[in-house]
This record gives structure tokens, C-alpha cells and sequence, in this order.
């Protein structure tokens, strides 16, 4: 079976997105939502994303295996992100009438000092040797997860590396319903991206451990199949999520067979789902109401 794409960079949704300038619900410094439209992305559609493994997008953290210092280490990761003035500037671009196609950066002035060891993410385009941002104003990259760093405690604990492995959730090579927890070498898991998830990582969704006994687990991005998928339709995906219990996660990585990551999270979908719940609303009113004049009638 052949390894699925490791992420790098950001995946694109496979719906066209839009940008409203009302407050996110997931970041209190973001003043704007991203929502999908129901039209496909080219980029979808030109990566045959219908003939995709579809997989189930986790909700952690991004990890990656790589050497370092002549051994497979950890990487988690880091952004390097512009300053305040540059990013004010970028800011302020993004959103006047653009006279030219691109913004201008000096990657040596406008960004953050990151770490030495800092590398960027594989993919990342450069220019004049040096990495160039995309389009969110980032330049993706990795850390290597240093012994005993607090920063980094969680990764760190999913790690052992005087005996080389890592705490690893995956199917079962027996039986692909069953989820096992086992000691992977990372020297297997080398140039793999995996999810960091756990009691300490993004609200702890998955419900593993507690404050008093934090449980961290890696998963190999890919792993987790999605039997039943939809087919790849605006209508179709919204009334999976909404209904279907396989649905119940953050959302579908496609992989498909060019390389090529596609995405789409339930977050997306947050217009439909409001419009849904008020239609309900109202059919649930109107039947209350039907129902107390009926008995009023028979009363009468």
C-alpha cells in the first residue's frame, strides 16, 4: 500500500472560499470568517479529487519526522509569521483595490527571528535563496522537538529518543477497524507527517486523558480511512456531516493520485448549518402552532 502525502503547507479546501467580514467563532483576534461556496475549486477538479483516497482530517497538531543531528527526530510545527509593521502593511494590502498582482516582502526585514535550527516546510518556493511566503503571509516550517524543551512538553512525551520511538494511534494490520497504540521507531516513520493529538492539544476533542493523566498520541496523517464517503458535492457532503455517524469528525483529507492534498472541514459548512437549524426552527413552530389550534378547535 503506498504511503499517502505527507502535509506540509496549508491544503486548500475543495470548495471555492469566501471572506466575510464578520468575527470567527475559532480565533478572537480574526475579525472574518472563511466559509465555502458550493463551487469546486479548480484545483480540486484538476487533481481528479472523485478518484481520492478520502481520510479523516485530525484535529492536533502538525508533526513531522526528519533527521537531526544524525538521528530521527520530532519536528512540530512553526511558522515563521512577519512583524507587526509588516504585517500591518500586508494587512492593509490585502484589503485596498490591488494595483499590482503581489505584495512585495523583504523576508530578511519583515519577518520574526525564528530558531537556527528552524528549516522551511518541503514545497515552500524561494527566491534569491530565499523562502518565500504564501498566501496567507507565512513561510510554513519545522522545529526539531529538543530534549526536555517545556515549550515543547507534549510533543515531547509522545517521543522517547534514547530508544528511538514514538507513541503511535493506527489501524490494526490485522483488521483495519481496529485502532492500536504501539512503539513505532521513528526511523519507520522518517519524512512522515503525523497529527499530534491529546488531553493538551487544541481543547482536547478526542477526550483522551485528564489533567491529572495527559495522554498524547501520534497519528500518521492518511491512516484513518473514510469507508463511506460522499460524493464530492456541496449537498452531499453537508448532509453527511449532518447525518451520517462517520461524519462526526473535523473534517476529509482526499488524497489524491497526482500528490495532491484537498480538503474540506465541517467548519465550512457553518452558513448551511445556521440556514438548517432556522428552517427546523420554523417547521417546528409551525407545527406547534397547527397542533394548540387543532385542540383548541376540538375543545370548542
Amino acid at each position: 500500500m503506498r504511503r499517502l502525502g505527507s502535509v506540509q503547507q496549508k491544503i486548500p479546501c475543495v470548495f471555492v472560499t469566501e471572506v466575510r467580514d464578520e468575527p470567527s467563532r475559532k480565533r478572537e483576534s480574526q475579525h472574518f470568517q472563511v466559509l465555502a461556496t458550493e463551487h469546486l475549486n479548480p484545483k480540486a477538479l484538476g487533481s481528479d479529487v472523485e478518484s481520492a483516497i478520502p481520510t479523516e482530517k485530525l484535529d492536533g497538531t502538525c508533526c513531522y519526522v526528519s533527521i537531526y543531528k544524525g538521528e530521527p527526530y520530532l519536528w512540530a510545527r512553526f511558522d515563521r509569521k512577519p512583524n507587526k509593521q509588516a504585517d500591518k502593511r500586508f494587512k492593509k494590502f490585502q484589503h485596498s483595490e490591488k494595483g499590482s498582482t503581489e505584495f512585495t516582502w523583504n523576508v530578511e526585514e519583515d519577518f520574526k527571528r525564528v530558531p537556527d535550527s528552524w528549516i522551511p516546510a518541503h514545497g515552500v518556493e524561494h527566491c534569491n535563496e530565499q523562502p518565500r511566503p504564501d498566501g496567507n503571509g507565512h513561510i510554513p516550517g519545522w522545529v526539531p522537538v529538543e530534549r526536555y524543551n517545556k515549550q515543547y512538553c507534549w510533543h515531547s512525551s509522545v517521543v522517547n529518543y534514547e530508544t528511538g520511538v514514538g507513541l503511535v494511534l493506527r489501524t490494526s494490520p490485522d483488521d483495519e477497524e481496529v485502532l492500536e497504540i504501539t512503539a513505532v521507531p521513528l526511523s519507520e516513520l522518517l519524512e512522515e507527517t503525523l497529527e499530534l493529538i491529546g488531553t493538551n492539544v487544541n481543547a482536547n476533542p478526542y477526550g483522551l486523558g485528564c489533567k491529572k493523566q495527559p495522554i498524547h498520541l501520534l497519528v500518521p496523517h492518511g491512516s484513518l480511512k473514510i469507508r463511506s464517503a460522499p460524493y464530492v458535492n456541496y449537498q452531499q457532503l453537508f448532509g453527511w456531516f449532518q447525518r451520517c455517524e462517520e461524519g462526526k469528525v473535523e473534517g476529509i483529507v482526499w488524497h489524491c493520485n497526482d500528490g495532491t492534498l484537498i480538503k474540506v472541514i465541517i467548519a465550512a459548512f457553518r452558513k448551511a448549518f445556521a440556514t438548517f437549524f432556522l428552517v427546523e426552527a420554523e417547521v417546528y413552530n409551525m407545527l406547534l402552532f397547527f397542533f394548540f389550534s387543532f385542540i383548541v378547535i376540538i375543545l370548542v
